[in-house]
């Protein structure tokens, strides 16, 4: 679980770090660069010898859909929702993984579905607003798509590999980002006018940590820390990256909060952690 954690806590701080920093450029390269850097970080791990020929497919398959796709819909979304409105949008990640998990498995595990639960209400008591509209329908239905994939490849991640001896983690992510990187190249290839992109030394400098930092280490860990958990915290534990948005945009750009708000919502989070799990399913 502490692998969950700390990239909760990456994830957190780049949402303050890259908040009007990007929208200059076109996103399909954001996401295409992105993930970009991220292969280059774990293509040194590359070992063909070290993976079983039947599971090249699915890592691929997992790369274009949990994180090509997921991203290329995600950033794009933000053409059309306020930050604040993307944050509300994602907070239904948890119940995607819980569906997605007992489909996949074929059974109905209550103690999951009642954790989601619990991380959706937290999560939506922290970003709720009186003055919240959620419209533009395009943009909800591009962060679902991307909820979606994102809660599908982490369970499709840990079911494939359930049953594998030995697994080299590191040559499995640079297999994934392979996959991510090519799906998002060929986005940005026909949509990027690479002749008047124009990004400054900052702008390159965050593009660079959100990909090895960010996506990099922060896929690797996250993916790598659901297959030690079970599916319940997995759920939670999407959602704790909110409340940490929260306090870290409190501390770096001194945004305004309802701090009642913030600890009633935080609480809830982190009570569903100590739920046990049921050992009923129907």
């Amino acid at each position: 679980m502490i692998y969950l954690i700390i990239v909760s806590i990456i994830w957190g701080l780049s949402f303050s770090l890259i908040k009007g920093s990007l929208t200059s450029i076109d996103t399909n390269f954001v996401a295409f660069f992105r993930l970009f850097v991220s292969l280059i970080v774990f293509l040194p791990f590359l070992r063909f010898n070290k993976i079983r020929k039947h599971l090249y497919f699915h890592l691929l398959l997992i790369g274009i859909l949990q994180y090509g796709f997921m991203y290329l819909a995600y950033i794009y979304s933000f053409q059309y929702l306020q930050a604040y409105e993307v944050a509300i949008l994602t907070i239904f990640t948890p119940i995607f993984v819980v569906i997605i998990f007992d489909l996949w498995m074929k059974e109905f595990v209550l103690i999951n579905w009642l954790k989601a639960f619990l991380a959706v209400l937290g999560a939506g008591i922290i970003v709720y607003s009186d003055a919240t509209q959620i419209g533009f329908w395009k943009g909800i239905l591009l962060i679902q798509i991307s909820n979606i994939l994102f809660a599908l490849g982490q369970v499709y991640y840990k079911n494939i590999l359930k049953n594998e001896k030995e697994v080299n983690h590191t040559t499995n992510y640079a297999i994934i980002f392979l996959g991510a990187t090519v799906v998002t190249a060929i986005f940005s290839f026909f949509t990027t006018d690479f002749n008047s992109l124009k990004i400054s030394t900052e702008q390159w400098l965050i593009l660079i940590y959100l990909g090895a930092i960010a996506s990099g280490l922060g896929f690797f860990l996250w993916n790598y820390g659901v297959i030690k958990v079970e599916v319940g915290i997995v759920a939670v534990l999407n959602n704790l990256k909110i409340p940490l948005g929260v306090f870290f945009a409190i501390i770096l750009v001194n945004e305004s909060v309802n701090y009642i708000q913030l600890i009633l919502g935080s609480a809830i989070i982190i009570s569903a952690l100590f739920l046990q799990k049921s050992r009923f399913k129907f």
